[in-house]
């Protein structure tokens, strides 16, 4: 860790709390693992979840609970047990949880108290705080962002840290920390014709490409909408596939032919590298760290308006990505993958701005935010 001025600091013991650690859990989920990654490198991290599925090396203590369990019992569990676990043992408590342990708070989706109580009607709002599922969400989300001393909240992205403002007040201090991406290896790329050929593409197929963990959600489909709009030779890779995808592709009819899937897998960067143009039609991200990580491998994307996608709020339409203003609309989809399959310059000028803004927010970047909340939550401990 440094401090402002440079000098090097002792190593921290950091400990981090989510749900699952590991990147094949989603992007939330690989938002800590990328993290960690680099502050491992220079401080002691122990991870504190209910599974972990990563190669790096961290101490890792389970918090187990009976699957039979209700969910909202689940939840405050963890956070009870997360604090017995972490109460005086570490320098930095960095969760990702709902729950009252942690210096450092970080919200990667869209706050309860915004979903159940801002939007709600009064009736709504009466009946949740009478659910005992509804009421202990809200009260773990409250202790959460609770102001105090030597204390953060971080909001991944300006549309949470506006949710955020919207249910507890603009005076509630609020970091912007987006998520980072880690720039892939030259290997990856000479991987392409092989990963194509095992996927079946010929040479003249334009391969879109979608990775998510809810393919569903994340705009599925009106990706197959639009692919029964396009040509014969656009093709569509999903990774990520779960029987939810499968069946629904199952579905959709004669264009289920030109689809692929693949289950949930740690190692996409070959997929990346395989694809032509990646295509993000999401309903709801806070963020959404799958079109970063596209650009990084040089690829022309394609995402949803800023009104679903928080990652689209930093991104200039036409110059940085295309925008789809409705991402339920296959029409408006076709329309963006035939410009950039019929359009070899807009492909190659979005792929160059991708990787400058992909340049822009590596890991390193931001993880050395992250030190310097650390330093100040320190510093006004004593």
């Amino acid at each position: 860790m440094k401090t402002p001025a440079g000098a090097a600091e002792r190593r921290l013991r950091i400990a981090l709390l989510v749900d699952r650690f590991g990147n094949r859990f989603g992007g939330a989920e690989a938002y800590g693992v990328e993290l960690m990654r680099v502050l491992g490198q220079r401080h002691d991290i122990s991870v504190v979840a209910r599974d972990f599925d990563s190669d790096l090396p961290f101490p890792f203590h389970p918090v187990r609970f009976p699957g039979w369990l209700p969910s909202w019992m689940r939840v405050l569990y963890f956070a009870w047990k997360a604090d017995r676990l972490t109460r005086g043992r570490y320098d930095i408590v960095h969760s990702h949880m709902n729950g009252w342990a942690g210096e450092i708070q970080v919200m990667h989706v869209t706050p309860v108290r915004y979903n159940r109580l801002t939007r709600a009607k009064p009736l709504k709002r009466v009946l949740a705080w009478l659910s005992p599922r509804l009421a202990t969400y809200l009260l773990l989300e409250k202790f959460r962002v609770r102001r105090a001393p030597a204390r953060r909240v971080v909001a991944v992205s300006g549309l949470i840290m506006d949710q955020l403002h919207r249910s507890y007040g603009p005076q509630l201090p609020v970091e912007i920390i987006a998520p980072g991406v880690k720039l892939p290896a030259p290997e990856a790329a000479e991987s392409r014709a092989a990963t194509r050929a095992s996927l079946g593409w010929a040479a003249d197929t334009i391969g879109c490409l979608l990775v998510a963990r809810n393919p569903l959600r994340k705009g599925l489909p009106a990706l197959l909408d639009a692919l029964a709009l396009l040509p014969a030779p656009y093709r569509l890779l999903v990774v990520g596939a779960d029987a939810a995808t499968r069946e629904r592709v199952r579905a959709a009819g004669a264009v289920a032919n030109r689809v692929t899937l693949v289950d949930p897998t740690p190692d996409v960067a070959r997929y990346f590298a395989a694809a032509d143009i990646y295509a993000h039609p999401t309903l709801n991200d806070s963020y959404a760290m799958a079109p970063l990580e596209a650009m990084s491998h040089g690829l022309p994307v394609v995402v949803s308006s800023p009104a679903y996608c928080g990652f689209a709020q930093y991104l200039s339409a036409g110059k940085d990505a295309l925008i789809l203003q409705d991402p339920r609309d296959g029409a408006q989809l076709a329309q963006a993958l035939q410009r950039l399959g019929d359009e070899p310059e807009l492909r190659a000028a979005l792929s160059e701005r991708g990787l400058a803004i992909a340049r822009d927010q590596s890991w390193e970047t931001v993880a050395s935010r992250y030190e310097d909340l650390y330093h100040g939550v320190l510093a006004e401990r004593g």
